[in-house]
């Protein structure tokens, strides 16, 4: 029995070889065209069957009325009512009611032949700003005013600007002179010694975190520490 690396192995089937397996795309030889030869096609039943045009229903009632109504001899002889004659005629607009101006109104000869008077020119300036100047200009033809102006002592004090405190410090250069006193200074034996970083054992090697030394078993707190312990008044019930 052949394995299955054999059986991949071997090729695949020329599958043209049989007769009943043809296939018109894939042909060794490509087939003769001529312009006299037409291909024949040829329905199957079914195609026929499928082809013909749908029949209506046999069961089928023509119950749909026409389009085009005719309309009766009572129809064509009847006479409205008052009150259909009333309500056929258009909605009257409401009293008072006027149509809208036309976007262009026309102006009457009274209008147009009309000479504003004096006021009405005066308002018609333009508005100008006041300016408080020691000289100001009324009109470019006008003669310069004068306007003397006396400030209050409030505005005096608030013109004034704003002083330096007396203890005012300014703020220390970024480089600061050592002095030579400071270069030849000696540490002592006791600054070297708090200098010195405490040396404490590992976890690993036997420390306890959580041992009281003996000092701080015997110590006493001052009256100044048991003054800060007592919790505020105002946290405290009143017995």
């Amino acid at each position: 029995m052949p394995t299955r690396i054999e059986e991949l192995a071997l090729p695949k089937p020329n599958l043209l070889k049989f007769p009943d397996r043809r296939s018109v795309y894939w042909l060794d030889e490509l087939p003769t065209r001529s312009k006299n030869t037409t291909t024949a096609f040829e329905l199957t039943p079914r195609l026929e069957q499928l082809a013909q045009s749908k029949q209506s229903n046999r069961f089928l009632e023509e119950s749909r009325r026409s389009p085009e109504w005719m309309v009766s001899a009572a129809a064509l002889k009847a006479r409205p009512s008052e009150r259909v004659c009333s309500l056929a005629l258009p909605r009257m607009p409401a009293d008072g009611w006027q149509p809208d101006r036309p976007l262009l109104a026309t102006l009457s000869v009274a209008v147009k032949t009309a000479k504003p008077s004096t006021r009405t020119c005066h308002l018609a300036q333009p508005k100008r700003a006041k300016t408080l100047l020691t000289q100001c200009s009324v009109d470019s033809s006008a003669h310069a005013i004068s306007i003397p102006i006396t400030p209050s002592s409030r505005v005096l004090q608030l013109a004034s600007p704003k002083q330096v405190h007396a203890q005012h410090a300014l703020a220390r250069p970024v480089s600061w002179p050592v002095p030579d006193c400071v270069l030849k200074a000696v540490a002592s034996e006791r600054l070297q010694k708090l200098a010195r970083p405490k040396t404490r054992q590992a976890l690993f090697e036997g420390y306890d975190p959580y041992r009281v030394s003996p000092a701080a078993r015997a110590a006493t707190a001052s009256p100044r520490l048991l003054e800060l312990s007592l919790p505020l008044p105002r946290k405290c019930k009143s017995q």
